[in-house]
Formats: C-alpha cells, sequence, structure tokens
C-alpha cells in the first residue's frame, strides 16, 4: 500500500493526535515504530474506542493503548497467503516487516477486496411524531425536515452507503406516504429500501417484529432523527470482533456541578471540591443486534430499545458498547435543528 507512511507514529505520539492520523488517512490503523521504523505495535479504531471506555485521557501517549504484539507478515508471504491470513483470524490490517521487524508495507483487507457490498440490514426507525419539532412536523414527518440542502434521513442513508451497505428498512408511520415517496425503493441510489409499516406506535424496537423476513447476520438499528458520522464499517467489525450479541452505541457526555461538592464522613467535614466535572455515557440511539435476538422482541406490541437490552443483560446474553467518538447530535428540539444547520456544511461536505 502506497500511503501506508502516513499512518507512522511514536510511541509518544498523544492518542488524540493519533485519531487525527487514522481519521485523515482513511487506513483505519496507526503503525507505532521506533527512529529506526521497527514496529513496536499497531492501533486500530477499535484500540482507541476501548480506551475511551477505560477512561484513558486522549492527552496521553498512544503506546498506553497499542497493541503489542499484532499478527505480522514476512517479505516471503504472497498476497494469497496474507488474504488467508486474514479471513482466518478475522482482522483487517497485517504489515510485513523484515528479519529486522522493519516495517515495509502494510496490506489492508477492505483494499485487497474493493467495492464487496455488506448485506447486512440496515433498519432505521423513522415513524416518530417530531412532537417537540412543531410547527415544522405538523405538515412533514421529521426525518423529511431539511438539514442543509436534504433530509435528514437522506443525508443517514448517504452514510451507510458509503461504507456499503444496500439493504435498508425504513418504520414508517406518522405522514408514511410522504417517506415512502420520497425513498421508494430506493433505486435513485442504486440500494434496496423495503418498509415496516407501524399501525400504532411500537416503541424503538417493537417494529423489529414485523421484518418481513428473519436475518441471517447482525443487523444495525439507527433513531431516524440523528446525524452522525460514526463509521459504520467499524461499528460493524467491532460487534463481531468482540463476539457480541448486541451491541450499544454510547456517547460521551460531561456535566459540570455549579456548586461546592461537600464530601464528609458523619458530621465531619472531609473535602470541598469546586463545580465538578462528570463524565457518562448516555445511548446514542444506534444499535447491532444478531439474528438470535429477534425472537425476544414481542410481536406488534409496544417495546423500547433499552428495555430489550434490561433483558439481555438479565439473561446473560453478551452485550458490548461502542463509544461514538465522531460527530453526533439527536435532532430532538428546536435548538437541535437550528444547530444542525449551522454545523452541517462542515460535518457533512
Amino acid at each position: 500500500m502506497k500511503n501506508w507512511t502516513s499512518v507512522l507514529v511514536s510511541p509518544g505520539t498523544s492518542i488524540l493526535d493519533t485519531i487525527k492520523i487514522i481519521d485523515r488517512s482513511s487506513l483505519q490503523i496507526a503503525l507505532v515504530v521506533d527512529e529506526n521504523r521497527r514496529l513496536l505495535g499497531t492501533v486500530t479504531d477499535g484500540d482507541i474506542r476501548r480506551g475511551i471506555l477505560r477512561n484513558i485521557a486522549l492527552s496521553s501517549p498512544v503506546s498506553e493503548i497499542m497493541h503489542q504484539d499484532p499478527v505480522v507478515a514476512g517479505l516471503n508471504e504472497s498476497s494469497r497467503e496474507i488474504q488467508s491470513m486474514m479471513r482466518a483470524r478475522g482482522i483487517k490490517h497485517i504489515p510485513v516487516v523484515d528479519e529486522h521487524y522493519h516495517i515495509v508495507d502494510l496490506y489492508i483487507y477492505d483494499r485487497m477486496f474493493d467495492g464487496q457490498k455488506k448485506d447486512n440490514m440496515v433498519v432505521l426507525m423513522a415513524g416518530g411524531l417530531g412532537t417537540r419539532l412543531r410547527p415544522l412536523t405538523d405538515h412533514a414527518p421529521k426525518p423529511l425536515l431539511r438539514v442543509g440542502d436534504k433530509p435528514i434521513l437522506e443525508t443517514i442513508l448517504g452514510e451507510f452507503i458509503e461504507h456499503q451497505f444496500v439493504n435498508f428498512y425504513l418504520s414508517v408511520n406518522y405522514k408514511a406516504d410522504q417517506i415512502k415517496s420520497y425513498f421508494q425503493d430506493g433505486s435513485r441510489w442504486n440500494v434496496n429500501i423495503s418498509y415496516i409499516d407501524e399501525t400504532k406506535r411500537l416503541g424503538t424496537a417493537g417494529a423489529l417484529s414485523l421484518l418481513p423476513k428473519k436475518p441471517t447476520k447482525p443487523v444495525i438499528i439507527m433513531n431516524g432523527d440523528l446525524l452522525t458520522k460514526v463509521n459504520f464499517s467499524q461499528l460493524l467489525s467491532f460487534h463481531e470482533q468482540h463476539g457480541m450479541s448486541a451491541t450499544m452505541c454510547v456517547r460521551e457526555m460531561e456535566y459540570q456541578i455549579p456548586y461546592g461538592v461537600v464530601r464528609t464522613s458523619d458530621h465531619r467535614l472531609v473535602s470541598i471540591e469546586e463545580k465538578p466535572v462528570n463524565h457518562y455515557f448516555v445511548n446514542a440511539g444506534i444499535y447491532v443486534l444478531n439474528p438470535e435476538i429477534f425472537p425476544l422482541i414481542p410481536v406488534d406490541t409496544y417495546y423500547d430499545m433499552p428495555t430489550l437490552f434490561d433483558q439481555l443483560l438479565e439473561k446473560g446474553y453478551e452485550v458490548g458498547v461502542f463509544p461514538v467518538r465522531e460527530y453526533w447530535l439527536d435532532i430532538g428540539r428546536m435548538s437541535d435543528y437550528e444547530k444542525a444547520n449551522r454545523e452541517y456544511m462542515e460535518e457533512f461536505n
């Protein structure tokens, strides 16, 4: 690969600077090397997101999250052998090193199999009433409200198409005819679009019981009022590589208490912390579910995703979280809609 040198970083490079290098290169990996280009480790998007979940600061050196024993190939191994190794081990990147462990090349699965479509189902929840955006939603459903130069739902669709997804189901209810008229069968975007008709409110998970056919691969479900630059390919890889039955995308939020927080022990003052900042992970409205999860969803019944995830935890399923570090905005209120229009050109063009 010609441009692999652009993702070489030293072990002291900050995680934040490494993120910028990975995103700028589109290779989805950074190679940690010493001054002689001897490979010390690798850093993928998954390593970064796991570091975020461990509360490792983005100012920390990348050596704190790098994979120190990556799979590598030697100079004498052919492209076919490397492809077989990738498939067998389920990995997306293999550095090629010489006998002294100096990196000389990088093989990337997505580039070796460029153009392969992903046939996983994508379900976009587009049936909400959009009450908090009235009067804008009096005459149009929220997913058809324009942000920038196109409807919210078309921007969402375009982000998935960019990552080679082609099979979409739109769950519709409020002003469903307008959504169907705009998107039709998806042929305008060279994808397949079908519809789930909600005759009553079914929540953020209940509509999945109405899918016309059973999924055979993991399904991505997303609320139809989100604007995000999440890398959906990385989300799917993260879910599969960790062996999860279900994955919830989460967003880190900060909340500053505007007072001095007093800590006590019985009647004694222990400390005063001025205006502390608390960090939380919140539900980002994007999920991945394996096929075996769908029979747990009650048929044609109001049922929300948090309830489903609670049930999965109670039953002992492997449930993961995928931290969203990219742009993300939930368009729930008028102020969010106005913010989306201000930021759209910078984020999506």
